[in-house]
């Protein structure tokens, strides 16, 4: 966000630099918070800075017929301990992808089989499920992209006297930074790598400068 903290001094010139520094310092946390919640909301709406539409996912070929439960341990997202995981019906989906009803997550979800820890027995209350075809109850294919990257927690901010930023943190930066380019990368490990269409997590719209002139000059007004 560093060119629309350039932009800003270039209009107010003299007057944002008579603020004092604990003065600049607020203004920049306020001002990096607010564009936090503003990306958030644009990747909620699925738009990119321009207000156009994010490029829809690619429909993936329907999931085979259910093939009963199974247990097994599956590499924790945070690089904790493994955990356990209970789907009472799975089916191959994509490549040694398996796609079922995450019964602790309480939803549909994938896991890549190459990457299961350890098969488990399967609980005895589990043990008689399975069989059904794979049901897609309000389908995570029919959700909005990016809900996880736009939380608190991955999108973060910082701010000092002289400017702020909002961006990605670890790991999900390089994840992010494949959607905002349109760069190729792999869907899994073994698969090869495809191109990702280009959106824009992170970008300034018209109407947040707006709103970021508008605090700097409600700060000059209470100076």
């Amino acid at each position: 966000m560093s060119e629309d903290l350039a932009e800003i001094e270039r209009i107010a010139g003299a007057l944002i630099r008579s603020l004092s520094s604990g003065q600049r310092r607020t203004l920049m946390r306020r001002m990096a918070r607010t564009m936090a919640q503003s990306q958030r909301e644009r990747i909620a709406a699925q738009r990119q800075p321009d207000g156009s539409k994010f490029e829809a996912r690619k429909e993936k070929a329907p999931p085979v017929s259910g093939r009963g439960a199974t247990c097994f341990l599956y590499p924790s997202g945070g690089g904790g301990e493994p955990r356990k995981v209970i789907m009472n019906s799975f089916a191959w989906t994509t490549g040694r992808m398996m796609t079922g009803f995450d019964i602790e997550a309480g939803g549909i979800r994938s896991f890549e089989f190459d990457k299961v820890v350890k098969w488990l027995p399967i609980p005895e209350e589990h043990r008689n499920a399975g069989g059904s075809s794979l049901r897609r109850r309000g389908g995570l294919r029919r959700r909005a992209m990016f809900r996880r990257l736009a939380s608190g927690r991955f999108l973060r901010t910082g701010a000092d006297d002289q400017g702020f930023w909002v961006g990605f943190s670890g790991k999900v930066s390089q994840i992010a930074g494949v959607h905002q380019y349109g760069l190729r990368d792999k869907p899994s490990l073994r698969a090869k790598a495809v191109p990702y269409p280009k959106r824009e997590l992170l970008g300034a719209t018209a109407a947040d400068r707006e709103q970021l002139l508008d605090m700097l000059y409600t700060q000059l007004a209470e100076v």
